[in-house]
């Protein structure tokens, strides 16, 4: 992969990064052809020539003077209105824990929480989870006014990409130690919203004897498709998935949850405890040849 500098960018350049994350990306597989993701139109001529990222080696790379922050990409997800056509596409950054960036001593706050990102049309979602609840929970704020309007997205490409449409084939792939994605669609047929979540399979469960498997990967964005929402972001919620199946896909949500001694409410905190059930469509991919 060529590595470019800033320097090296064109305002031609910046503006088609700016549109990358303004737009969001009009095809859903585009992504591990290049290093680099420059324009939504790159998505749309290359979007029928690769099946999914290459989660190990993906990164969000933000451009702002006084803090040019990486962050992995952990999963992305892809929201289709099928009534207008649009699309957008969120990336989940990794999480991290509230810091002191570049103190000199304490870099931890001492009231700490988890810090997850997630970017996309062009604004940043971040979720703060405090060890009880708490207002500020989330917030939405432009990517000027976070880290700088002009990230580099780092997609490289994938060597080979094998569709794992066997339990056979899931199974050689697992037990090769070959990276496996995964691919979950779900759609609302009465607001005609779909979408696309995509994540590295950390946990994957296999069972010789019967030929079944099971996924367990987390957290990923799970939009909630049964309305549609002004700011699309506020329809985006952490979860994780787990399927066995091609045809449905289970998952928990993190909302306000109670905490109970002896019967009575002592707290709330965000946790992952409201389970929810979807008809789906599942892949599994190899990052390599099995």
């Amino acid at each position: 992969m060529t590595n470019r500098t800033l320097k090296d960018e064109s305002e031609k350049g910046k503006n088609s990064r700016r549109n990358f994350l303004q737009n969001g990306l009009l095809a859903t597989s585009a992504f591990a052809l290049t290093p680099y993701i420059t324009s939504a139109e790159t998505a749309q001529q290359l979007a029928k020539s690769s099946k999914c990222l290459d989660y190990g080696k993906s990164f969000v790379c933000n451009t702002g003077d006084m803090n040019s922050v990486r962050m992995w990409i952990e999963s992305r997800t892809v929201i289709t209105d099928t009534q207008t056509g649009k699309t957008i596409e969120y990336f989940q950054g990794g999480a991290c824990k509230s810091e002191d960036t570049f103190a000199a001593k304490n870099l931890f706050y001492q009231d700490n929480y988890d810090f997850t990102p997630i970017f996309g049309d062009g604004k940043v979602l971040v979720f703060r989870r405090h060890v009880n609840e708490r207002k500020g929970y989330r917030s939405i704020k432009t990517m000027g006014n976070m880290w700088g309007s002009d990230p580099i997205i780092r997609l490289p490409a994938a060597p080979v990409i094998t569709e794992l449409d066997t339990w056979e084939k899931i199974n050689k792939a697992t037990m090769a130690g070959i990276p496996i994605v995964t691919q979950t669609v779900i759609t609302n047929k009465e607001t005609g919203m779909s979408a696309m979540i995509e994540c590295p399979c950390k946990t994957i469960n296999i069972n010789r004897a019967k030929k079944l498997y099971q996924t367990d990967t987390g957290p990923v964005v799970l939009p909630d498709l049964t309305k549609k929402y002004d700011e699309l972001m506020d329809s985006l919620r952490l979860a994780y998935i787990a399927f066995n199946a091609p045809d449905f896909a289970d998952f928990v949500v993190e909302v306000p949850t109670p905490v109970l001694e002896k019967g009575k409410q002592v707290a709330s905190v965000y946790h992952f405890s409201e389970v929810m059930s979807f008809t789906s469509q599942n892949k599994l991919f190899a990052l390599g040849k099995i």
